[in-house]
């Protein structure tokens, strides 16, 4: 599943010097006033608080946007939508699977985006389980290299319950368990190591190679649906291997 991990990083070190930066900062700092309305504004208290203010912080958003989320979610400050958490399933190109995690204080406009952005780029929406039994809730810990090897990696995580270690070109990516993740992150701290994010994503259990073809048209239709602000995250059981990459790249 690394193909698809790897093209996401990629991407999202491109967005911090394109158009994307201002949407990626939104629906950063909307995962910040979630999770301080859901287990309160004290980040020491709040693990999943903690870690949306890491993964924005790595991402550039300025001090006092983050400090007005947490502010804001927590009841400290007026103003905050009441944002719901809607999945919807979906088939792109050649039947990819689609996962779409959509984080919405309208949950009409949500969807009538969700689809048009899928319907648009040869992809149709599906009912409920149809997809979400191809992925397993997983937590996913990401940090730079920094001149350590997949095995000293896999010495500071496994007993912390990591699952297996990923490259991902510039960063590993450490899989677990959703309920190992806090454990996970924590290890890599007392290790003396600087995480990214640590969060919980889906990750697919069987995936679909891709060729050049395929992968441009299910990244295509990615990139529409994360053009919309009450998408938070796209999974899809893709695997593009680095040939075809470095073909995309090219």
């Amino acid at each position: 599943m690394s193909g698809h991990s790897k093209w996401a990083t990629t991407k999202h070190k491109k967005a911090g010097i394109d158009a994307k930066r201002g949407k990626l900062f939104a629906k950063l700092i909307k995962n910040i006033e979630v999770a301080a309305r859901t287990g309160g504004s004290d980040p020491d208290g709040n693990p999943t608080l903690y870690d949306a203010i890491q993964k924005a912080k790595k991402s550039s958003v300025p001090n006092d946007n983050i400090e007005r989320a947490r502010k804001r979610g927590g009841g400290e400050e007026a103003g905050g939508a009441e944002y719901q958490t809607i999945m919807y399933e979906g088939y792109g190109p050649s039947g990819v699977a689609l996962l779409i995690e959509c984080l919405t204080d309208n949950r009409n406009r949500a969807a009538g985006e969700v689809r048009l952005a899928v319907t648009r780029n040869g992809g149709n929406m599906a009912d409920v389980g149809s997809v979400s039994y191809l992925f397993s809730r997983k937590g996913i810990v990401t940090l730079d290299k920094a001149g350590q090897s997949e095995d000293d990696i896999l010495m500071v995580v496994l007993d912390a319950g990591a699952e297996e270690v990923n490259d991902l070109g510039e960063e590993w990516e450490i899989i677990s368990e959703p309920g190992d993740m806090i454990a996970v992150r924590t290890a890599v701290q007392q290790a003396g190591l600087d995480y990214n994010s640590a969060e919980s994503g889906f990750q697919p259990s069987m995936t679909v190679s891709a060729d050049a073809d395929l992968a441009r048209k299910v990244f295509k239709l990615v990139d529409a649906l994360e053009d919309s602000d009450d998408v938070q995250n796209v999974y899809t059981n893709l695997d593009v291997s680095d040939e075809v990459l470095a073909e995309l790249d090219a």
